[in-house]
């Protein structure tokens, strides 16, 4: 049971190989087990780069099993289209397309079993590139939003620097009058004369423009901080949508990527197993001598060849003779008298109908 399914894998025509003997049939089964065995590491090979896309098992699974069945075909018509031949170079060139074909098929089996062998390195390397790119995108953000910033928070401190300029005129008209009063500066007459009076109004008018401004720039501070709070708040919240695009980079091309910057040799060992496997059916049948089955083959595709040479042999024959017989028939019919006359007997009927057609219809028009 089990033979016959690998039989049926490699491609064999099992009437064939049936009449065979028994070592011929296990070297066809274990050409057919290698396609078979292919096939099913294509489907788990698929089915684990796919869920990388979809993020869904049913989903990998099922196209997965495609992936598995279309190599199984490609595989299949390859091993069985490939015939043995006295020239081993003809044999060559014949399996060399498919040869090239078979290392693009092993190529794409063993990419997605290399992201699962190495998926805890792989993801090493993803977690510092989404570190990086999380520095990055928050120094892109902030570069939107940080001129603004800066820009309001150097018109606070030019309000800031107004009250306290305005501050110090005031302390210094305060210290001018107390020391007219002291007898200290100014007049240098102890006691609260005019002039006292006079730089005493002075600093009260000051005293009470500085208040009055440290009113209004206080609230012109506050609406520019609510600003600059409103503008970090936007900033964290580009940052918190963006965050989720980062979080996410880990699909099938991000891995393969990721693949690449670890050590090469490591994977390309990896990738020269699939290779033998893949290209093992090909090269086992380039390598074993012509049996038994290839003897049968080769012998069928002869006659087939002959009986078909044959019936096109025939039928221009037959066409040869037909076109002779026909040529010569005619002839002699052409020489008929009796014919003559009748043919003749039923042209003149033919005109007399057609004279009298013509002459009704011109009685109608007229």
């Amino acid at each position: 049971m089990l033979k016959t399914f690998f039989l049926t894998c490699s491609g064999v025509d099992k009437n064939l190989i049936n009449k065979c003997s028994n070592g011929e049939q296990n070297k066809y089964a274990g050409i057919g087990a290698t396609v078979f065995f292919t096939a099913v590491m294509a489907t788990i090979a698929g089915s684990y780069a796919l869920y990388t896309v979809f993020d869904n098992l049913y989903t990998a699974i099922f196209f997965g099993l495609i992936w598995g069945l279309l190599i199984f075909n490609l595989d299949r018509f390859i091993v069985s289209t490939i015939k043995k031949s006295d020239s081993k170079w003809k044999e060559v060139a014949q399996a060399t397309p498919r040869i090239i074909l078979a290392i693009i098929i092993a190529v794409v089996i063993s990419k997605p079993l290399e992201l699962k062998l190495f998926e805890k390195e792989i993801n090493q390397v993803l977690l510092s590139e989404k570190n990086q790119m999380t520095l990055d995108n928050k120094t892109q953000i902030a570069q939107q939003f940080t001129p603004e910033i800066s820009k309001i928070n150097t018109e606070i401190e030019t309000l800031k620097n107004e009250i306290l300029t305005k501050e110090n005129e005031t302390n210094a008209l305060y210290q001018i009058y107390i020391s007219e009063a002291e007898g200290t500066a100014g007049t240098k007459k102890l006691g609260k004369g005019p002039v006292y009076e006079e730089k005493r109004a002075k600093h009260d008018a000051s005293l009470l423009a500085l208040q009055e401004l440290k009113t209004n720039n206080s609230l012109k501070i506050a609406e520019k901080e609510k600003s600059i709070n409103a503008l970090i708040a936007q900033q964290k919240s580009a940052e918190t949508k963006s965050q989720p695009i980062i979080s996410n980079f880990d699909g099938l091309m991000a891995r393969i990527n990721a693949l690449g910057k670890l050590p090469f040799f490591t994977s390309f060992f990896i990738f020269l197993l699939f290779l033998a496997i893949e290209t093992s059916p090909i090269i086992a049948k380039l390598l074993a001598p012509k049996g038994e089955y290839d003897f049968k083959i080769e012998e069928k595709l002869s006659a087939v060849k002959t009986w078909a040479t044959q019936q096109m042999q025939q039928r221009e024959q037959m066409l040869n003779a037909d076109v002779t017989i026909d040529n010569k028939v005619y002839k002699d019919i052409t020489a008929d008298e009796e014919l003559y006359d009748y043919k003749q007997k039923m042209a003149r009927e033919l005109m007399k109908l057609q004279a009298d057609s013509f002459y009704k219809k011109q009685q109608k028009m007229l």
